[in-house]
């Protein structure tokens, strides 16, 4: 397996401390940038933590440069005061870093609510879906929408399923696309780990260059 100096964005979230641990468990050299660094408590001689605004193109470029995948699960904070535009301005300064920096991929965590429940109705359209998840979600795949205009950068959108839940990593997971994957019991669910796991193989061996995935059990 090629080592990969990975850049990390968001890297103290749910999804962002267990991708953090996923590629340090597998060898990578991980540059982890977060608003508050001083909550990534772990220490190891391959992680190298920043303070990072990513509003600052520039600034954010500057450290982007020598990485070979940035892999963004940044989030402005569910609090956040003008959910919606921060969220879209902040992964559209991520995208445009990474061009300058001439970084080779850019992988995206994104929102489920960007997934289709029917022919054409996106999750985060539905009636039932959470009023308070819902700006995000939108801003994420409002996202999706422009990230799939992009035909300079190799980048790749991983959709988590229905339902993200903390638990044990098991290593297995099935793959869908726009559309949530089910289990035998209905449901569409898998642990914030496994979701990890499905993220740094993707990084290790791209299989889906400029296109959007979704993992479960």
């Amino acid at each position: 397996m090629h080592i990969l100096k990975i850049a990390l964005v968001g890297a103290t979230g749910f999804i962002g401390s267990a991708i953090l641990q996923e590629a340090l468990s597998r060898g990578h050299t991980v540059t982890a940038m977060a608003r508050d660094p001083g909550k990534i408590i772990i220490q190891h001689n391959k992680l190298h933590i920043l303070p990072i605004d990513v509003l600052d193109t520039v600034a954010l470029t500057t450290v982007l440069i020598d990485h070979d995948v940035i892999i963004s699960a940044w989030n402005p904070g569910w609090g956040t005061a003008n959910l919606y535009e921060q969220l879209l301005e902040g992964s559209i300064s991520i995208q445009r870093a990474a061009k300058r920096a001439a970084v080779p991929r850019l992988l995206v965590v994104g929102h489920a609510g960007s997934l289709y429940i029917g022919p054409s109705l996106q999750w985060v359209d539905a009636p039932e879906y959470p009023a308070s998840w819902r700006p995000a979600s939108a801003a994420s795949r409002d996202y999706l929408n422009l990230l799939q205009q992009e035909s300079q950068l190799d980048w790749t959108y991983i959709t988590p399923p229905l339902d993200l839940v903390p638990g044990t990593r098991t290593g297995q997971y099935n793959i869908g696309t726009h559309s949530p994957v089910y289990n035998a019991h209905g449901k569409s669910t898998i642990s914030v780990q496994d979701l990890a796991v499905a993220v740094l193989d993707e990084a290790e061996s791209p299989r889906h260059s400029r296109r959007r995935f979704t993992v479960a059990y």
